[in-house]
């Protein structure tokens, strides 16, 4: 039988945008499901595009990355109000909405308005939420569906006072407190943007520490900076409850403690949005957060239908979904795809930023792989004293054996953006010594890089020194 098309993708995030275009370059026939309102997906209009501006224009109109230059009472803006916030917000995501769009229809990739549920392995029926539907079949069918906030039963969410991350974007005023319920990435990240809005922020986390896959050094120097800005901690805790009242919310602890604030952000992770694909006429089952099973190409269990992005788990980040789109795409339409060994980068966008790529010192040393640290301080570099950060820091972990680098850790401005240069250097199979010899321009941040290399060579020689 004839599809009617090649390849079809539910759901225009980041995974199902790249493994839509990717099969479209190909020539294939491809269509991509998705509802009107959400081209994009969670990425574009509620979760990573959103939160990452929010952040931009509370760095920019609360100065507080001035400060150390200008002092502690410096603001840009005295009274930063959510319209000032949202401004920015909505025209990012108008402007990128329409990038998606175009790149769809240039590249001749159908956009089928609605929701898609499985009505047999190869056919899905598409409602456009007006009362219409439509059956669509295809050779090859790409879930991209993604996430949405996990909500805890016991907890009554009023979009207003007790609300998720996807509820940020709808608050009237700047709360003067809050309690953030969970020290996750998106937790984290919505605690220390708040904080730097002056709200006086509480984050309740039930394990002993937070960010436990990040290196243990620049988690505590992210909790000492939030401390900074009067956040409170609370390991080891759970909220058992929360009662809404008319001006704002009390916050139970299982320990008995009561914490009132004006909003309660539950940062609960995330479910797989799969309940609704009706996923038993496709042959296929979801676990019990909602998301899906897939071997090294993408496959799910039924050969030739695949899964990406956030509904297939860890570590469900925008950047790896694109990659496992366009792998998936190119596995659909018989294209040779190797396994991707090039080390991806992690990224969280808290205040100050962290990111890293390869291992952690734990990780290694658990491992009982041997490894020398190189360090630089943003304070001993003259574009961390211009730009007013004397508390950022770069580390590599060095292979006494080989001098390749085992990871790279940074944390402070611009991390995001300078570990792209520790990954090309992993991913090339590069040592310390080019680092060592390569010329940075004057002054950067990611001059870092040469001063923390040559701090680690200088360590491995005094081993070597002494053991002559």
């Amino acid at each position: 039988t004839v599809h009617d098309y090649e390849l079809l993708v539910i759901g225009s995030g980041p995974g199902g945008q790249r493994a839509a275009i990717a099969a479209a370059k190909l020539d294939r026939r491809v269509a991509v499901v998705e509802r009107p309102e959400m081209l994009g997906g969670v990425c574009l209009n509620t979760g990573t595009i959103p939160s990452k501006t929010l952040r931009e224009a509370i760095l920019y109109l609360t100065g507080v990355d001035q400060r150390e230059i200008y002092g502690q009472s410096y603001r840009l803006k005295d009274e930063v109000t959510i319209a000032d916030l949202t401004a920015r917000t909505t025209r990012v995501v108008t402007k990128e909405s329409d990038v998606v769009r175009s790149q769809l229809t240039r590249n001749r990739v159908a956009i089928i308005p609605g929701t898609a549920r499985f009505t047999a392995p190869n056919e899905v029926e598409v409602d456009d939420g007006g009362g219409r539907t439509r059956k669509v079949s295809a050779d090859n069918i790409v879930i991209a569906s993604g996430t949405k906030p996990a909500r805890p039963a016991s907890v009554a969410f009023d979009e207003k006072t007790i609300i998720d991350s996807d509820g940020i974007i709808h608050l009237e005023q700047v709360p003067r407190s809050m309690v953030v319920a969970g020290a996750g990435v998106i937790g984290i990240e919505y605690a220390s943007m708040f904080a730097a809005l002056g709200t006086k922020v509480t984050v309740v986390e039930r394990r002993m520490r937070m960010l436990e896959f990040c290196d243990e050094e620049v988690v505590e120097a992210l909790k000492y900076h939030l401390r900074d800005l009067a956040v409170t901690f609370r390991f080891g805790e759970t909220v058992a409850s929360v009662e809404a009242h008319p001006q704002g919310a009390i916050a139970l602890l299982s320990s008995g403690k009561k914490i009132p604030a004006d909003t309660v952000l539950y940062s609960a992770g995330r479910q797989g949005m799969t309940e609704h694909l009706n996923l038993e006429a496709a042959g296929l089952t979801a676990d019990p957060r909602g998301r899906i099973t897939v071997d090294e190409f993408f496959r799910t269990s039924v050969p030739h239908i695949y899964a990406v992005g956030d509904v297939i788990g860890f570590p469900a980040l925008a950047a790896t979904s694109m990659e496992q789109g366009r792998l998936a795409a190119h596995h659909a339409c018989g294209e040779q795809t190797a396994p991707n060994t090039v080390p991806q980068p992690i990224g969280i966008y808290s205040i100050p930023e962290i990111s890293f790529v390869g291992r952690t010192e734990d990780q290694l040393t658990e491992a009982c792989v041997p490894f020398e640290v190189g360090v630089s301080r943003y304070r001993e570099l003259a574009r961390g004293q211009i730009v007013g950060d004397s508390y950022g820091v770069l580390k590599l972990l060095v292979s006494p054996e080989d001098g390749k680098l085992l990871g790279v850790h940074v944390f402070g401005t611009g991390a995001t953006e300078i570990i792209h240069i520790g990954q090309a250097v992993m991913g090339c199979g590069g040592t310390v010594d080019y680092l060592v010899d390569a010329v940075f321009n004057y002054p950067t941040l990611s001059e870092s890089y040469k001063v923390a290399a040559l701090d680690a060579t200088n360590k491995m020689r005094q081993v070597t020194k002494l053991s002559e």
